[in-house]
């Protein structure tokens, strides 16, 4: 009875490199969570009662908190396209990394991923580390089926 082929390193790099990606998209899934929450509290700052009509004797806020508000709101917005894009391109390029297919996506997916420290800065370093190798260049050639 043969023993079972052992995988290359280069193989079981991007087997791990592909379930990493898979686990940061995840995190960075519940992360985003904290947007509508923090949206949540800072409205309810910036209209309340007590912030927006000051007291007798106590100095006038230098601005009108519902309007500062109303122009902050679009920040929630384009960090919550951010972080669901992040997912979303994250989450695809650890499918083409175990498909061993688009390695420039993954690669131009792990320079975004290293704005997220530290998980994704480390994934970002290691994706650049292992898909830059000539031996997985060749992997990705093999696995392209030709035009």
């Amino acid at each position: 009875m043969n023993p079972p082929p052992v995988p290359s390193p280069d193989t079981d790099h991007l087997r791990v490199l592909a379930i990493c990606h898979y686990i940061t998209a995840g995190l960075t899934l519940l992360m985003s969570a904290f947007i509508p929450l923090h949206y949540a509290i800072m409205k309810m700052v910036f209209t309340s009662p007590e912030i927006t009509n000051p007291k007798p004797g106590e100095p006038a806020m230098p601005f009108n908190p519902a309007e500062f508000f109303a122009i902050f709101q679009w920040f929630y917005v384009i960090a919550a396209v951010f972080m669901l894009s992040a997912v979303v391109s994250t989450a695809i390029s650890g499918r083409f990394i175990q498909r061993r297919v688009n390695r420039l996506f993954s690669l131009i997916v792990a320079g975004f991923l290293c704005m997220f420290f530290p998980f994704g800065t480390a994934l970002g370093v290691f994706t650049f580390i292992v898909l830059t190798r000539d031996s997985v260049r060749r992997l990705y050639l093999e696995a392209e089926p030709p035009p």
